[in-house]
């Protein structure tokens, strides 16, 4: 077990929370359609373009326009009541967004997810995988600096082309793919028999996984395999005995109509490990999970949850267990294993009623990548009315707080932040608040970051070119309370928090 560190006085307010929230981490080994031919085609495929946004606006244009979405799992983190309410998890687990068909299969032929003059498009062969698991394995960047993409997007030939744009133009390196997302489905065809039992690969959304990947191998860029956990909908349906109960036995539904899977079931373990163990063989040479815990609904709706296997012990052993179990599960894969946190996990000093404390989770990960999101704090966290409007000052402060509880950790995991690239609330984001996040994160030393944007249009001019700012310099940058050169905050007491 991880040392327990002396408690430390924070400024983050956990209002809203059935206890207080913990972070993952990272342990940094480097590693380096169908054709459709019926009369309806035509219906089709206006439904599909209109779904998956086509024309809607360029495909280069990756900047986020006042969408409502959040950390895949971090929805609830920290949000105030005057805040609105993120919708659906159109955060890593918002899967089906604007870019989701109705059904995978009712994708035409001719949308850029089925097969083109590359053969992409084709649902990965048993010989496509085995080849898959012969090609180089990915060499990890020493600065990760990532996008996310959900895997709709990710099986977009045009749309992976705009991100690769984005990686051509500017400092961006790595990816963050959906294997498995919120709905319980996976995001190509798999071999994992339970999976295959409960259906969960029929709305494909990346037909030829491994040629994804190697095109972005060819670009130089580093994938990582997101896999969400224990919101499972689909495998809770399927399979009601591997679902939170509730007092009456039957899976327990929570108040937004989604159901959970048992943290403490083994067989839900097995499953996600079966899983990553796939996804390496496909050529993801990074497993990063999410939705690493319990629900984190009201104590109202929370009281009628049963979660057979507990036996009185917390809910963080739950969690910390799964950690264990996957990692020594894909140890002879020798790839990093991480997991992503609710910010405030790097503050809180409980587990929030989710099962995250710090603590137990960052010597048994590679990394933790706590969600950071300045929208997500409460009014009056580190002393900010606004902490929306304090980008810099909000994420500098909460990592240096996982800083602090990693020093009391035996060989700790790497801190990954996830970075806000959305509008949720005042003020709108843009250049200055993005940029500000980088720099908090940089300004600590942290040679890592990922931004979050569900819809996977990102703000392009808060990114560092690839030659290196213009003539005018680095962009101004939200601070202080108000928009200034990037150079004011060093002259901030803020720096010596």
């Amino acid at each position: 077990m991880a040392r327990r560190g002396r408690s430390d006085p924070s400024g983050v307010l956990m209002c809203g929370f059935p206890e207080a929230a913990a972070p993952t981490r990272f342990r940094g080994n480097v590693l380096r359609a169908r054709t459709l031919r019926s009369p309806l085609a035509v219906v089709w495929l206006a439904l599909a373009l209109v779904a998956a946004g086509c024309g809607s606006e360029p495909e280069s244009n990756l900047r986020a326009s006042g969408e409502t979405p959040s950390s895949g799992d971090s929805a609830a983190a920290g949000m105030t009541d005057s805040r609105p309410e993120v919708s659906a998890e159109t955060s890593p687990g918002s899967e089906r967004s604007a870019d989701a068909p109705a059904r995978a299969s009712e994708l035409p032929a001719t949308s850029d997810t089925s097969a083109g003059a590359s053969g992409e498009g084709v649902p990965a062969s048993g010989s496509a995988r085995a080849a898959a698991s012969d090609r180089p394995r990915p060499v990890r960047p020493d600065s990760i600096r990532g996008i996310y993409l959900n895997a709709w997007r990710a099986g977009s030939r045009s749309r992976v082309d705009a991100a690769l744009d984005l990686v051509r133009r500017t400092e961006i390196n790595t990816l963050v793919v959906d294997v498995k997302d919120a709905t319980g489905y996976m995001s190509y065809a798999t071999d994992v028999p339970l999976a295959g039992v409960i259906g969960a690969d029929d709305e494909i959304r990346i037909r030829d996984l491994p040629a994804r990947l190697d095109r972005l191998a060819d670009e130089g860029i580093y994938p990582i395999a997101r896999i969400v956990v224990f919101k499972d909908p689909l495998l809770a349906e399927r399979r009601p005995e591997m679902a939170v109960q509730d007092s009456t036995g039957a899976p327990w539904v929570d108040g937004k109509g989604d159901r959970w899977v048992n943290p403490w079931d083994r067989r839900i373990w097995e499953y996600h490990l079966e899983i990553a163990r796939e996804a390496v063989a496909l050529g993801f040479p990074e497993i990063q999970w999410d939705y690493i815990r319990f629900p984190d609904r009201p104590a109202s709706e929370m009281e009628q949850a049963r979660f057979p296997g507990a036996e009185g012990r917390a809910k963080s052993e739950a969690v910390r267990g799964f950690l264990i179990y996957t990692r020594e599960g894909l140890a002879d894969l020798d790839v990093p294993v991480t997991a992503d946190v609710f910010g405030v996990a790097t503050a809180a000093r409980t587990d929030v009623g989710i099962g995250q404390l710090w603590e137990d989770m960052t010597d048994v990960t590679d990394a933790l990548l706590p969600m950071v999101y300045p929208s997500h704090y409460w009014r009056g966290s580190y002393g900010f009315e606004v902490p929306n409007a304090h980008p810099y000052e909000v994420v500098r402060r909460a990592l240096e707080d996982g800083i602090r509880r990693n020093r009391e950790v035996e060989d700790p995991a790497e801190i990954i932040p996830w970075l806000q690239d959305f509008t949720l609330g005042d003020p709108p984001y843009g250049v200055p608040e993005v940029r500000a996040q980088i720099l908090a994160v940089e300004d600590l030393g942290i040679p890592h970051w990922i931004l979050w944007n569900a819809s996977g249009r990102y703000t392009e001019g808060a990114l560092r070119p690839i030659d290196g700012w213009g003539p005018g310099g680095e962009p101004a940058i939200r601070f202080g309370g108000g928009v200034v050169p990037a150079s004011d905050r060093r002259r901030s007491p803020v720096v010596d928090h």
